[in-house]
């Protein structure tokens, strides 16, 4: 197996243990675990080492993952009850979001809610919405969310990284669809 499909099946098994199931893993009510069991957890389908885990975490673009010490969790994108204490944001104007055309009726009527997860995630720049929205299908409409009106209503906003935020929901009056007349060009 090539050493970056490797590094994906990992990353990905680490997600799905640290966000979702973490199996016989001790968390802590913060989504932490001993770096040591989730190696041996990992171990028991990839033949890894600590330092291959370390380099996940160090070179991800999107910092998932973080280690504290001998611990080491996700940071966002739990569907499991984690008490992640993130910072609020108090500057950011927009944010975005990727969904399927499928979605957009409902988003622009109910807004945006977690769904299977804690939180909803968006991203500081309009390309990042459309990659992660490529996740569900291969013609993603972008959203754009008015994050300066929003916070003076009442939404919070919290920083996970440098290009993704969280909030709990977005009521669909701050939503809009970046690219208008993509719309307007379907039947």
């Amino acid at each position: 197996m090539a050493d970056s499909d490797l590094r994906t099946k990992v990353s990905k098994y680490m997600s799905y243990l640290l966000r979702h199931n973490p199996e016989n893993l001790q968390m802590d009510d913060k989504g932490f675990v001993r770096l040591e069991s989730l190696l041996r957890k990992i171990n028991e389908r990839f033949d890894v080492n600590e330092h291959f885990v370390k380099q996940i975490v160090c070179d991800s673009e999107k910092k998932r993952f973080e280690i504290v010490g001998e611990k080491i969790r996700a940071i966002y994108g739990h569907s499991i009850n984690v008490e992640i204490r993130l910072p609020e944001d108090q500057t950011v104007e927009l944010l975005y979001h990727g969904t399927t055309l499928e979605s957009v009726s409902k988003i622009l009527k109910d807004g945006l809610k977690p769904m299977r997860r804690k939180w909803v995630h968006l991203s500081t720049t309009e390309e990042t919405a459309k990659e992660v929205g490529k996740r569900r299908t291969p013609n993603p409409v972008v959203l754009v969310i008015d994050a300066q009106k929003a916070r003076k209503d009442g939404v919070k906003f919290y920083k996970a990284t440098g290009g993704v935020y969280l909030s709990k929901e977005i009521p669909s009056k701050y939503i809009k669809i970046l690219d208008q007349h993509f719309f307007h060009a379907k039947p």
